[in-house]
Parts: C-alpha cells; structure tokens; sequence
C-alpha cells in the first residue's frame, strides 16, 4: 500500500526556531537510536516514520552506529525513505553523526578527517541520499586537535554533504572553543545534543548558558531517561522494556529503588497535571526556551501519540517545578 502523508500535517505543531539560524525544528523529533536496526521488526519502523510524518516531525535523527547491527538504522531509514518517501526529501530534516567506534582499525572511531569524511560517506551510501541536513561530531576526542575535528565538519559543509554542523556530548570548556572555531571557519555550529533529562542535567551548569549566548540550538537526547520517565516502571522492570533487553545502554541494576520511589512521586505530579509521566518529562525540558526541540526513542506507534500530547501543557507553576526539584535532588 503506498503512503500518502496527513495533508493537515503542519496545522498541529507549533516549529521552533533552532537558536539564530534560519531553520525550525518541530518541538518533538523521532530519534532511530533504538528500534530501527535489523534486529527490530521492519513494519513496525515504517509505521513510526509514517505516524510522525503525519503528526509534523519533520526531523529523523540518525549516527553511523545505531543499530543494532551499527549502520542498520541508516539502512533501514533509507529504504523506507525510498519506498514510501519519495518526493518529500525537501520536507525533511535528516541528520546523522559520527563519533563512536564504527569500524576496525585506526581510522574508524573519534575524531579524524579521515574518519569523520569517510563515515559520512558510508552513511549517505546508507541511506541514499546526496547530503544530510545536519551532521554532528559525536563526542570531543582527547587526542585529535580540535581544529582537525571542526575543519573536517567546515569541509563537509563546503563539499555540499551536509547544509549545517552540529555538536554532540561537548562538555562547556570544550564547546567554548568548537563554536569559536566553526564561526571563525565560516560554518557556524546550528545545534548541540546533549544528554538532557530530569535524572541528568549537567547541562544546567553552564551549557545552555553558552548555547543561548552563541545563538545554538539545543536538542536533549534521553528526554525520558531510556525510558524510566514513563508509567512503565511504576511497579518494577517489565519484561518488554529496555532495562530487560539484552543489548541498549539500560540496564537493570540502574533502576535502583530510590529511582523507582521518585518515579513515583513524578508521576503523582504528572496525574495531577492531567498528564502521563512522559509527557510531563518532554514538558519540563520543552519549558526553556532555550530548548529548540526534544529527541524521542520510541519502540512503538501509541508511545509516539503520547509523547506529543504533551505540547497542550508546557507550562508549570511555581509550586510544581518547587515540588520537582525536591523530589530530584
């Protein structure tokens, strides 16, 4: 059956511009960091695409590495972006990165030219495609000059496989000097993605400071925590979530007691918000207008439906951010 997108798409989503620059990004963009490789169920990634399509997210985020196996998600991406996205490429905001170990020997992880060329090259082989919107350098490298990493995000600009750069996982002091460099080269950092969620917030220690300042957007990935931020462990580890999977980033022995107690509590504050407990996290972080757009990981169609119903109540009273803060700290 061909797919025909909502024509009212773009009437349900208020686009928020992404710091200074010329683009807008939806408020709720669809991350392929889990449940897009080759081990997930094909059907079940064309049905998310299709569904935030239809819903106005226009962003698909990608990075060489995801997967499981790494690459599958840029391959899987790809072929659903052929089969049933033809003619909409335009409309669409894709960005991949690179950064983490992606293939054996010395030029296949951190932040090389040769690394950081060749990996974008492997992944618009991917996913077919000519050029990205936005390709991020993953994570700083210790051992590679910085200026090596950010002339190779200028050089990617300029060879036309990418119209913006963005940073991933760059601590303050390191950032400081990426985006002086890239304004220096010519190619302005667009956009950070930082790990951002109520359980993590290291940002709030000088980051979203330095992002406001430069005229950055900023997109949280792990709004939800991988997932403890949902109704999903009020009662404990379920056997279909990502802490019982044997392959992810969570893990069982992270969700601790003390975890589950302030789950519990958050979500009482999310009831009384006339919320889920999700949507009450994407709503905490969509708060700061600091904060262009939040990157959702969902394994399913109906997660997908819930998460955005959090754009009707983004606002909190005094009382209930006091109330949060002390059930976080």
């Amino acid at each position: 059956m061909s797919y025909t997108p909502a024509p009212d798409r773009y009437q349900s989503i208020a686009y928020r511009r992404c710091g200074r620059s010329g683009l807008k990004l939806p408020p709720i963009s669809l991350g392929l960091w889990h449940n897009f490789g080759h081990v997930d169920v094909l059907e079940n990634c064309r049905q998310l695409l299709h569904l935030a399509f239809d819903s106005g997210i226009t962003h698909f985020d990608l990075a060489n590495n995801y997967g499981p196996p790494p690459g599958s998600a840029e391959e899987n991406f790809g072929r659903i972006l052929r089969q049933d996205f033809q003619g909409y490429r335009d409309q669409m905001i894709i960005s991949t990165k690179a950064g983490y170990y992606m293939w054996e020997g010395p030029y296949g992880d951190w932040g090389s030219k040769k690394y950081l060329v060749s990996s974008l090259d492997q992944s618009l082989q991917r996913m077919g495609l000519s050029y990205v919107d936005i390709f991020y350098h993953h994570r700083p490298d210790p051992d590679t000059p910085l200026e090596e990493t950010m002339t190779a995000l200028d050089l990617i600009v300029r060879q036309g496989k990418a119209l913006y750069v963005g940073l991933s996982n760059y601590p303050v002091e390191e950032a400081t000097k990426a985006l002086q460099m890239l304004r220096e080269l010519g190619t302005p950092c667009l956009i950070h993605q930082p790990k951002y969620s109520m359980f993590e917030r290291w940002v709030e220690g000088g980051l979203l400071d330095l992002l406001e300042k430069e005229g950055v957007g900023c997109i949280p990935f792990s709004p939800l925590a991988q997932g403890l931020l949902t109704d999903k462990y009020l009662e404990g580890i379920p056997a279909d979530s990502r802490a019982a999977k044997p392959h992810g980033f969570l893990k069982a022995n992270q969700v601790t007691e003390d975890k589950l107690n302030k789950i519990r509590q958050l979500h009482a504050i999310a009831r009384q918000r006339d919320q889920t407990l999700a949507q009450m996290a994407l709503a905490w972080l969509l708060k700061d207008p600091r904060v262009t757009s939040v990157l959702m990981g969902v394994s399913k169609p109906a997660q997908l439906s819930d998460a955005l119903q959090c754009l009707t109540n983004t606002r909190f009273s005094e009382e209930e951010l006091s109330r949060i803060e002390t059930i976080l700290q």
